[in-house]
């Protein structure tokens, strides 16, 4: 089998040593090129590239859920189609919701010989993926989740940090996101966004929109976070919201969040819908928007939809 191994070179959990063995044992297996990522957007550039070639039968991503997005669109730059290269992932950033999800180690060397077990027995899944389209921004193809307003506001919050030097953490999400939290005092109890699903009536004044593709919807730490429990690679997407985040709303929302027992937040401030084809958020005011944990600046309307069985993955 023929593959491009792209590794982030700034991933955070893989020195250099580490990727080397990774490399060696794919190599012994795989007809293996390997490519550094040099700026944003290099690992859909390259992935494109390899689609582009018709010689590539697989992609790896070493890195993070960034690294893995990228590819992700580059692979799909024209669209699914059933010659596409295939993607594997070997876990190298902080969090790995998209490789945990598919059932893979945390720990890049077990992930890598459960995958070089799968490549020798065959073993692959079709998974469906979510799309998003906005004005000014190239569509964009998402593996697990999405967010408008608030959580895209923390995400966007944390790249400012990285930006100047810091690792990106759980304990850095958490400090950003309690700073956020008393930094839009203003949206606590009026949210600016209204959810529009086709054939149904809109709900306004969603404080939260997060939108998923699987379950969990990200981890702290090794714990799983349950936005949408039903959410799923084989199915459309789901969309959990909030119409109130008081103090209050909020203390009683992060214990169901974290419930081990994945029955997702329930009262009567929360919005919660499964396995939606297509619906849009819009905000009459400028909102944060992020996909994958990549923070794509501030809009006004996004637009969503499902397309199942999407991209092919080793696992």
């Amino acid at each position: 089998m023929r593959a491009l191994l792209v590794f982030n070179p700034k991933a955070t959990t893989t020195s250099g040593r580490t990727r080397d063995v990774l490399a060696h044992a794919l190599a012994s297996t795989l007809k293996l090129e390997i490519a550094g990522t040099e700026y944003r957007g290099h690992a859909r550039d390259l992935a494109r590239e390899a689609t582009a070639s018709g010689s590539i039968d697989l992609v790896v991503a070493l890195g993070g859920d960034g690294t893995v997005n990228e590819i992700v669109n580059g692979l799909l730059a024209d669209g699914p189609a059933e010659d596409l290269p295939r993607l594997a992932v070997v876990p190298g950033g902080s969090t790995n919701v998209f490789a945990r999800a598919l059932g893979l180690p945390n720990d890049p060397v077990e992930a890598t010989s459960v995958l070089l077990e799968a490549i020798a027995a065959g073993s692959e899944r079709t998974i469906g993926l979510g799309r998003a389209s906005t004005e000014g921004l190239p569509e964009r193809w998402f593996t697990f989740t999405a967010g408008f307003g608030f959580d895209a506001g923390v995400v966007g919050r944390v790249e400012q940090h990285r930006r100047s030097g810091r690792r990106s953490t759980h304990a850095l999400y958490v400090n950003q996101a309690v700073r956020h939290y008393f930094g839009v005092k203003e949206h606590r109890k009026a949210g600016p966004i209204t959810l529009s699903v086709p054939g149904q009536d809109p709900v306004d004044g969603l404080v939260v929109s997060i939108v998923s593709n699987t379950s969990p919807w990200t981890f702290l730490g090794n714990r799983p976070v349950y936005a949408s429990p039903e959410a799923t690679f084989d199915a459309d997407l789901d969309i959990f919201g909030l119409t109130r985040m008081s103090l209050v709303q909020t203390l009683r929302t992060i214990p169901q969040l974290l419930d081990a027992s994945a029955a997702g937040p329930r009262g009567k401030h929360v919005v919660a819908y499964h396995d939606l084809g297509e619906f849009t958020l819009h905000s009459q005011e400028p909102l944060p928007f992020q996909v994958d944990g990549d923070h794509l600046g501030e809009r006004n309307q996004v637009r969503f939809s499902g397309v199942r069985r999407a991209l092919r993955v080793i696992v």
